[in-house]
């Protein structure tokens, strides 16, 4: 099942002035331009920290943003419970709408059966974008929002081609590179202004290797 947390949206800067003081002058720099009518995009949210920075340049282009939460990927159930919450806060202080898709960890296991052993960014990351993607551009079309997009390229340690490669293959789908112009540093930097949890690992079982 999927939820939503709907908000009533005041204008957003006048509630946080400096996001469009911010960004503008990143707007270029990324491949985008502003745009003075509305367009409503669909973000895919892999976590709260990840999406600060690409609300703050979509909120500059004066576009409408609907955070979608879809990781199925997340393990344990509980880290998935502490990331929601966090994405929870971060749409409440910048009026966001979010929707909840429906936690499967076991149809995510099924989908990338056979590459449980693969390092991370090889061949499972690419079936998990795959996952994820797909349910997002499934929401977008159900929901009628024309495009999306993901916060997942914002990560340093995730390869922005990989990721539009494989959004290349669902309509709608805007490949937009948020760790351009130092887009990842200024995640870290809203997350601790706004007091987001920050994990310490991607989210599947098989990446808590690395930390171990």
């Amino acid at each position: 099942m999927i939820t939503t947390a709907g908000v009533n949206r005041p204008d957003i800067y006048q509630e946080a002035p400096f996001i469009r003081a911010c960004c503008m002058d990143r707007l270029n720099k990324v491949g985008l331009k502003y745009m003075n009518d509305i367009k409503k995009i669909l973000l895919h949210t892999c976590c709260a920290s990840c999406a600060t920075y690409p609300v703050e340049l979509l909120l500059s282009q004066n576009n409408e943003i609907i955070l979608f939460f879809s990781n199925s990927n997340i393990f344990p159930e509980t880290e998935y419970e502490k990331r929601l919450q966090s994405a929870r806060h971060l749409s409440r202080e910048l009026h966001l709408e979010l929707i909840e898709d429906t936690y499967d960890h076991l149809s995510w296991l099924e989908h990338i059966k056979g590459l449980e052993n693969e390092p991370e960014r090889g061949r499972r990351c690419i079936k998990c974008f795959e996952y994820n993607l797909r349910r997002t551009a499934l929401s977008a079309e159900n929901l009628s929002i024309p495009c999306f997009t993901t916060t997942l390229t914002v990560s340093r340690h995730k390869p922005s081609r990989v990721i539009f490669e494989v959004g290349s293959h669902f309509p709608g789908f805007e490949p937009v590179d948020f760790k351009k112009n130092n887009g990842f540093s200024r995640s870290i930097e809203l997350s601790r202004q706004y007091n987001l949890y920050r994990q310490n690992y991607c989210g599947c079982e098989f990446s808590m290797r690395n930390t171990s």
